[in-house]
């Protein structure tokens, strides 16, 4: 059945589906991302302005709600959600509200417009209230979303994927802070590149499953390239780098101590690491190894947060 055009009903007025359409699951990283950057900006002892965090996170959010939905947009395109049998939803394999017939194509490309258009003056809102700093970010923010899934670029199918997605959430960290003190520092800087390199290894072992159906559309994601084995060696690599630059920069005195809160996570990420390697040759048994991913960025995140925002709390 062709669904790109001819869903089974409207989707005019069903702001629930629209939700859905925009995998909200996945927009906790984001929540996350920012909280981490608040908390920052807070130990720093530049205070909260409560009303520019929502801001700056509602914003971040729905440019991570766009990108979600392009992605499924350019993946119905090119066939590769409907040639993925193997995927572990909800971790893989986009939202399926096109495959199933739910909405049409064309309504979700329509949402991922919509969504776009309300960056665009809440940016620059944003901007008028934070510094013109913050333009400059969302720019480069916005690009990355489009630059992620849509041609000519398509840097999710030619092995970019991964670092686009670090490049993004990297951004959002020193942005929440920025938002907040108006100006770049060293600190949220360092704990953004763990942060980011563990989204990132993330969205390399949620390709792994999906790895089948990527390469029949000619997707050529880091998980194809690089096949199951060297996937597991990346992911390995990404995650304990990510600790390991923790702890190095509290070493070095670039982070504060209570930034180790985030070491939380280190045993899902070798939990994860040891069931991947088990289990790289039949990828239908992964679904443990991603959710312990998800659970290990998000704890990383919240733990560096959490020791943040205590000694914002302590001054």
């Amino acid at each position: 059945m062709d669904t790109r055009n001819t869903p089974h009903r409207s989707v005019r007025w069903q702001p629930g589906l629209w939700w859905r359409m925009t995998r909200p699951a996945f927009l906790l990283l984001t929540v996350v991302a920012c909280a981490l950057g608040t908390a920052t900006a807070a130990a720093g002892g530049c205070g909260v302005d409560a009303v520019l965090a929502l801001g700056a996170t509602l914003l971040a959010v729905l440019a991570h709600a766009a990108g979600n939905v392009l992605n499924d947009v350019h993946d119905a395109r090119s066939g590769a959600d409907a040639g993925n049998t193997g995927g572990l939803y909800p971790f893989t394999g986009g939202s399926r509200l096109i495959q199933n017939g739910t909405v049409s194509e064309r309504e979700t490309a329509n949402l991922a417009r919509a969504l776009l258009l309300v960056l665009v003056p809440g940016g620059l809102l944003l901007a008028v209230a934070a510094g013109g700093g913050v333009i400059g970010l969302g720019l480069a923010g916005l690009l990355l979303v489009w630059a992620y899934s849509a041609p000519p670029l398509q840097l999710m199918a030619r092995g970019l994927g991964e670092l686009a997605v670090a490049l993004a959430w990297f951004l959002v960290v020193v942005g929440a802070d920025h938002v907040q003190r108006r100006q770049f520092v060293v600190v949220p800087a360092s704990v953004a590149l763990n942060f980011a390199a563990m989204v990132a290894a993330l969205l390399l072992i949620n390709g792994v499953p999906d790895a089948p159906a990527d390469a029949r559309v000619g997707k050529r994601t880091l998980a194809v390239k690089l096949g199951p084995t060297g996937a597991w060696a990346l992911y390995t690599a990404l995650t304990l780098g990510a600790h390991g630059w923790l702890v190095a920069s509290v070493w070095r005195l670039v982070v504060p101590m209570p930034a180790l809160w985030g070491l939380v996570s280190l045993p899902l990420s070798l939990f994860a690491s040891f069931w991947l390697f088990r289990h790289r040759q039949a990828t239908g048994q992964l679904r443990p190894a991603l959710a312990a991913t998800v659970a290990a960025t998000l704890l990383h995140g919240l733990g560096m947060a959490a020791g943040f925002a205590w000694m914002g709390w302590q001054r």
